[in-house]
């Protein structure tokens, strides 16, 4: 898979901020592009950036765009789109089809999902029949989907780089 990029429904800035950060940095670590933010939080546009110039890599976040036109250029581009639901396929079920696409839009809710999405998607996938974490569903299904090892990225333009060891906590800080 080439291209990925996370689409971002119905944040709610008092009730999401933390949760939409996380759905953001999840998506950078598992080998997103970038996420759209389909809602105006300024401060998640913030967060994600200075994250990422501390921790590198080419991650994007787009604020306030239009879910419906995101959707429709994706499309006529040659994107496929997975909204990511309960109520979908099993994902297990799903992973193959996905892994053959150059170029995925995953879509994740905060509220209640236009019926719409499930109209527009290639596929309405369930990350389990349950309702838990839309962050816990995007890493789930980056990692799934992932031609190589996404807990294996690494960032050279990183200001901050772990060093993975046994024991202990050890980063190295990039001039």
């Amino acid at each position: 898979m080439k291209r990925i990029v996370i689409l971002r429904l119905g944040h709610r800035p008092q009730r999401d901020k933390r949760i939409t950060t996380h759905v953001a940095l999840t998506a950078r670590a598992f080998g997103a592009e970038g996420i759209l933010l389909a809602s105006n939080d300024p401060s998640i546009t913030r967060s994600v950036t200075q994250m990422c110039q501390r921790w590198g890599g080419e991650f994007y976040i787009r604020n306030d765009v239009k879910w419906k036109t995101e959707i429709k250029k994706w499309k006529s581009e040659g994107g496929k789109v997975c909204h990511l639901s309960m109520y979908g396929i099993n994902l297990p079920d799903a992973v193959a089809s996905m892994q053959g696409c150059e170029k995925l839009m995953i879509v994740v809710g905060a509220e209640k999902v236009p019926f719409e999405v499930y109209e527009l998607a290639d596929w309405n996938v369930a990350v389990g029949n349950q309702p838990h974490s839309e962050v816990a569903a995007v890493a789930v299904t980056l990692d799934r989907i992932a031609e190589d090892e996404p807990l294996k990225n690494e960032f050279k333009d990183a200001q901050l780089h772990v060093v993975p060891m046994d024991r202990g906590k050890k980063v190295i800080e990039n001039s």
